[in-house]
């Protein structure tokens, strides 16, 4: 290949003006998404309310229930992962591999290591509600079904995957929530000196 084939480029070797667009629509993109990092309740808040209007827009319209439905599996599956441990103890044939929790008071401290974090939780969160938003403007999307089964049937599988998810922690006693490091009082400083 000569310098000119590759991908994005024009024939003397300089990006093209559509690749340089787009390279910089990710550049900023990215750039708001680590200004976001650290606001993890407004985030949350801003796809809860995504969440709503998409709810609002779907009950108005009276269709795209295969849509959502897709939406509700995508969103149970990234609820798992975000569950889950990142190396799965299950999977592991000796219990003495990998990073172990804590089970005794005197054990050193480890915090939960999510194999989904909540930042690329959100975000793919996130991005699932804005694309399914778009597909509800497609009338393709809108496939005729009678949507209290497909309510049940997502109450059912989302009953057993709890179901089962639960029973994992419990069997490997681990707990999917940490509340940050751990905090030790000293003794209290009463401000004497002492005297030599």
């Amino acid at each position: 290949m000569s310098e000119g084939d590759s991908a994005g480029e024009s024939i003397h070797g300089k990006p093209s003006a559509i690749s340089s667009f787009f390279t910089r629509l990710g550049q900023i993109y990215q750039s708001w998404l680590d200004r976001s990092t650290p606001f993890s309740a407004v985030r949350w808040t801003v796809t809860l309310l995504l969440t709503a209007i998409y709810m609002i827009r779907v009950y108005i319209l009276q269709g795209w229930y295969i849509v959502t439905y897709a939406l509700g599996i995508y969103h149970l599956n990234l609820f798992i992962a975000f569950l889950s441990p990142k190396v799965d103890p299950s999977l592991l044939d000796d219990p003495d591999e990998g990073p172990a929790l804590p089970t005794k008071q005197n054990e050193e401290f480890r915090p939960f290591i999510r194999r989904l974090p909540e930042f690329k939780f959100w975000h793919s969160a996130t991005k699932g509600i804005v694309i399914a938003m778009i597909c509800t403007f497609f009338e393709a999307f809108n496939v005729p079904v009678f949507w209290p089964i497909l309510v049940m049937y997502f109450i059912m599988l989302f009953c057993i995957t709890m179901k089962r998810q639960i029973k994992h922690m419990i069997k490997y006693r681990y707990l999917p929530f940490t509340h940050g490091k751990r905090t030790y009082r000293g003794k209290e400083d009463t401000g004497k000196t002492f005297a030599s």
